[in-house]
């Protein structure tokens, strides 16, 4: 049904409250901005200094055709910058330009760009809309979906954020091409936790479509983020504020979160999710939710799309300063580690009962 349906319409609170459209260019976006009434707005695209060269003239100039008025920020790249001085400077740039509560904001970029517009337009002005021009896969299939919205405070990433769904998701596959080999296989990440938490045959599928996935095979390409959107689609819509259901989409973060903050995010964030998956798998397998080969196979699934399965340490990383990272992290609850396991392959349990020695054990593997 995917090459049929390219849309996906996501509820909130049982009403419609935003489509995502999978398209193979920018061609349809002027017609989507128009069903927002874009035609009596001013827009104002935030992008970043990798992605704008190659985008963001030509979803200006689609932009410009429709909207009373468009204009970009641009800030530098790079999870560094995904602070609040930049968004001070998107304020200044949105005061500067007179935009009020009935304009919007659009995220052209990956994952920082996202959750930084998304964290603008929630604040500016107490909430403006915006719509979600996800370029990466990782942010296509996981971040630019259910309006998380947020900011590193120091080295703690995310710390500081808030709930703001977008009027709109528009995915243009085709954008995925443009990318480091590297920072697209990053993606991966998140499709095959979205596989393991929820859709067991999905996993078969990424592993029988390994090659034609690497290569960016279109069609492939399409039904891969097609069924990864349906996933997080229906965990995001039962549960929009993260008060039960939607912890599992935290498989492979709780640690993964430290690992990232601890190597100073010098792996990229769908290489640590991989390297917490293959500590939850260990885990999950310590417990005898899982069987020893299922753990076996999940690293060989982790391996064959080039994530990392082991780390190399830098200077000062140790596993107890990830344990210490741990216990600082969004997922804890009255001081209790909310980790989320598998009870079997394709079903994600939250397990409150996971000990330290069960962490460093799993650290241990990687």
């Amino acid at each position: 049904d995917y090459v049929m349906s390219k849309l996906l319409n996501v509820q909130y609170e049982n009403k419609p409250c935003y489509d995502i459209v999978i398209e193979h260019d920018f061609s349809k976006l002027a017609d989507k901005l128009l069903e927002l009434g874009v035609e009596n707005k001013k827009v104002c695209i935030i992008s970043e200094t990798n992605v704008a060269p190659i985008y963001l003239d030509e979803v200006e100039k689609k932009i410009g055709q429709v909207a009373k008025k468009v204009c970009h920020y641009v800030f530098d790249a790079g999870e560094a910058n995904k602070n609040i001085d930049t968004i001070c400077g998107m304020y200044d740039c949105l005061i500067k330009e007179q935009f009020d509560r009935k304009d919007i904001l659009v995220a052209l970029g990956g994952g920082v760009v996202g959750d930084m517009t998304g964290f603008a337009a929630a604040t500016y002005l107490r909430g403006i809309s915006f719509v979600q021009v996800p370029t990466s896969l990782l942010s296509q299939v996981d971040s630019s979906i259910g309006g998380k919205t947020g900011i590193d405070f120091k080295c703690y990433k995310n710390m500081v954020g808030a709930f703001k769904q977008p009027s709109l998701v528009y995915v243009n596959i085709n954008t995925l091409k443009s990318l480091p080999e590297r920072e697209y296989l990053s993606g991966m990440g998140e499709i095959i936790k979205h596989g393991y938490i929820k859709n067991k045959a999905f996993l078969n599928w990424l592993s029988d479509n390994r090659d034609e996935i690497i290569s960016l095979n279109e069609d492939i390409l399409e039904q891969m983020v097609f069924e990864s959107l349906k996933v997080k689609k229906n965990v995001v819509e039962k549960d929009p504020l993260e008060k039960g259901e939607r912890a599992h989409l935290n498989f492979g973060h709780t640690l993964g979160h430290a690992i990232e903050k601890e190597m100073n995010f010098s792996l990229l964030h769908g290489e640590c999710v991989a390297l917490g998956m293959v500590c939850a798998l260990s885990i999950s397998a310590q417990k005898e939710y899982i069987s020893k080969e299922e753990y076996e196979e999940g690293v060989k699934l982790i391996q064959a799309f080039k994530l990392p399965v082991k780390i190399n340490k830098i200077a000062g990383f140790t596993n107890e300063n990830v344990l210490n990272a741990t216990l600082l992290d969004k997922k804890m609850e009255s001081g209790v580690i909310k980790f989320v396991l598998l009870s079997e392959v394709g079903n994600a349990v939250i397990d409150k009962t996971v000990t330290l020695d069960e962490m460093r054990e799993a650290l241990g593997r990687i």
